[in-house]
């Protein structure tokens, strides 16, 4: 799976893939037409080369645009995950997989230093997700001024963060735990 610079030339698939009633409501830039996704795609793009947000577009092994990986509001080298995909790819792996290319990308290559991740508390799909990943961490009290923010209209979401020095120090653990493994094979 390979993630690549949004393109409005995928906004048709995409467009198809978010309007999944069990997908649009948990996107965070929503489109009520198609015209409105190629609109908001290319803002995207124009807000990424103004530095304000960094987006992908999460292919299969195909190529076919499956969906997004963003990192909004980008401020002090911290920004906001946000991703989705596609019905048809749920439950395949493609979530874990965008996630460690994206925060490949984002720690290594764009000095990002901690990304949150606000998830509303009825979406159990994406808590089970973000609580599988070794290298996060449930951030309601341990940042409580930024939770308290994005919950500042009421308690709808939970506060998850993973932070440069936590992802470095799972990568090495599993490059580690892949050594042991092949000497004793």
């Amino acid at each position: 799976m390979i993630l690549k610079k949004r393109d409005v030339a995928d906004s048709h698939a995409l467009y198809e893939l978010m309007i999944d009633p069990s997908v649009f409501p948990f996107v965070r830039q929503k489109a009520y037409s198609y015209e409105e996704f190629v609109f908001l795609t290319k803002q995207t793009i124009e807000a990424e080369e103004r530095g304000e947000l960094i987006s992908r577009t999460i292919l299969d092994e195909w190529n076919n645009p499956i969906g997004t990986i963003n990192l909004f509001d980008i401020n002090e080298n911290s920004g906001f995950l946000g991703t989705w995909i596609g019905k048809p790819y749920f439950g395949k792996g493609y979530n874990k997989l965008a996630k460690d290319a994206f925060f490949e990308e984002l720690f290594f290559y764009c000095d990002i230093q901690t990304v949150f991740m606000r998830i509303r508390k009825e979406n159990i799909r994406s808590i089970k997700a973000a609580s599988k990943l070794p290298y996060t961490t449930l951030a309601n009290e341990l940042r409580s001024d930024i939770y308290e923010k994005i919950n500042q209209h009421g308690e709808v979401y939970d506060l998850f963060q993973i932070e440069k020095d936590q992802y470095h120090l799972y990568l090495m653990r599993s490059e580690q735990q892949e050594i042991v493994e092949a000497k004793e094979a």
